[in-house]
């Protein structure tokens, strides 16, 4: 774990919310994103691409 990077991935909401399931709306504000345009930069953990596979639909990946 001494070799670690901080590596970063940018997710931005690129789809509006209306019409996904309830759970995948969950996802979307686990990642910390609310509105459309909205982007944030994230830990790059399995956690956090596990979030993001799940609503890969309503979000774009910058890495």
């Amino acid at each position: 774990m001494a070799n670690e990077t901080n590596k970063t991935v940018k997710v931005r909401l690129v789809r509006g919310l209306r019409g996904a399931q309830s759970r995948h709306r969950l996802s979307v504000r686990a990642l910390g994103l609310s509105k459309l345009n909205d982007v944030r930069e994230l830990k790059d953990s399995p956690q956090v691409r596990g979030l993001i596979n799940k609503v890969h639909y309503l979000v774009k990946v910058e890495e």
